[in-house]
C-alpha cells in the first residue's frame, strides 16, 4: 500500500508537473516567436499532457512517441528559416539533368517523366496515386504503434531511424535547395521568393472527390524548395526494412507495394523528379546503415537502452 502511494506521489510529483509545464510553455512561446500562434500548438500540448498524466501506460506511450513529436516540431520550425535565404535554389539545372537522364520521347518532343504523365493522366491513376501519397504519414505511425506494443526495442530503433533520416534530409534541403517539378510547370525557371505550396497533380484527386484534402495539406507546407531528396520516398523504405527485419510475413508485400506506389505517385503528380526519388532512397539507405553503425558504439547503445527501459 505504501509503495502504491509513493508511486502515485512520484507520478504527480511537483518536479514532474513543473517540468512538463515548463516544456509546454517554452514550446508555445518559441513557436509563437518563430512561426506564429496556431491552434495546432495547443492541440499538441493538450495531447502530450493528457497522455502523460492519464496513466502509466499512456505516459510510456507518449514518451516513446516524443521522438516523432521532435520531428514534427523541427519540420514546423523550418518555416522560420527558409532554405532559399542561405543557398541559391536549383531549378533549371535539375530540370535539364532530369530530362537528360530520364527523358521520354513523346510526339516528337523530349519530356521529363513528370511532363509525360501530366499529358497522360487518367482518373484511375489520379485516385490510386492520391491514396498512395496519403499513406506516407499514417503507415509509418501505424507501424510504429504496432512495434511499440509488440517489440519495444524495435520501436525505438525504428523511431530513431525515422528521425535520423529526416535530419539528414533537412540538412540536404539547406545545402541543396531544389524546386519541385510543379514549380517549373507553373513558374518556369524564375525564382519567386516566398512561393506558396501547390498540390501539383494531386489536385485531380481533390477534384475527383470534390474535396480540398491535399489543398489543405500543401497550404501548410514548411518549404516549397525542399524537393531533393524526396523524404516521401524514404519513409516507406524504412518501414519495409524494419518489417523485413522483424519477419512480418505477408504484410511485407503490402509495404513493398507501398514503396513502389509512393515513388511512382511522387513523379506522376509532379511533386518530385526521379532524381529526387533516388535521393530519398539513398538518404534512407545512409540513415539505416549509419544508425546500425552507431548502435555498435557502447555509449550510444547504453543511452538507447535507458530510454527503452524508461518506456517499458
Amino acid at each position: 500500500m505504501q509503495d502504491d502511494i509513493s508511486q502515485n506521489n512520484a507520478f504527480f510529483g511537483l518536479k514532474t508537473i513543473y517540468t512538463t509545464l515548463l516544456i509546454s510553455l517554452a514550446y508555445l512561446l518559441l513557436s509563437v516567436i518563430l512561426v506564429g500562434f496556431k491552434v495546432d500548438q495547443l492541440i499538441l500540448i493538450f495531447i502530450f499532457n493528457s497522455l502523460f498524466y492519464i496513466s502509466t501506460g499512456t505516459r510510456k506511450f507518449i514518451l516513446g512517441f516524443s521522438i516523432f513529436i521532435v520531428y514534427w516540431i523541427i519540420f514546423d520550425y523550418m518555416k522560420a528559416f527558409p532554405n532559399y535565404i542561405f543557398t541559391p535554389v536549383h531549378i533549371e539545372d535539375l530540370y535539364h539533368l532530369e530530362k537528360k537522364l530520364f527523358g521520354i520521347s513523346f510526339n516528337g518532343q523530349l519530356l521529363t517523366p513528370n511532363e509525360y504523365w501530366k499529358l497522360n493522366t487518367n482518373a484511375f491513376l489520379d485516385v490510386l496515386t492520391g491514396f498512395f501519397y496519403l499513406m506516407w504519414v499514417p503507415v509509418p505511425l501505424a507501424f510504429a504503434t504496432y512495434l511499440f506494443f509488440k517489440k519495444r526495442e524495435q520501436f525505438v530503433y525504428f523511431s530513431l531511424t525515422f528521425l535520423w533520416v529526416n535530419l539528414l534530409g533537412f540538412t540536404v534541403y539547406y545545402c541543396f535547395p531544389a524546386a519541385p517539378p510543379w514549380y517549373v510547370q507553373a513558374h518556369g525557371f524564375q525564382f519567386i521568393y516566398n512561393t506558396v505550396g501547390n498540390t501539383g497533380g494531386l489536385s485531380h484527386f481533390d477534384h475527383f472527390f470534390n474535396i480540398h484534402l491535399f489543398q489543405g495539406i500543401y497550404s501548410k507546407g514548411s518549404n516549397v524548395f525542399a524537393a531533393m531528396p524526396s523524404l516521401h520516398s524514404s519513409y516507406p523504405l524504412i518501414v519495409l526494412y524494419y518489417a523485413l527485419k522483424n519477419r512480418m510475413g505477408i504484410i511485407n508485400l503490402f509495404f513493398a507495394i507501398l514503396v513502389l506506389g509512393i515513388w511512382f505517385a511522387a513523379v506522376y503528380n509532379s511533386h518530385h523528379y526521379v532524381l529526387d526519388v533516388i535521393g530519398g532512397v539513398l538518404c534512407a539507405i545512409v540513415a539505416i546503415l549509419s544508425f546500425n553503425y552507431f548502435l555498435k558504439n557502447t555509449t550510444f547503445r547504453n543511452y538507447i537502452r535507458k530510454f527503452i527501459y524508461k518506456i517499458s
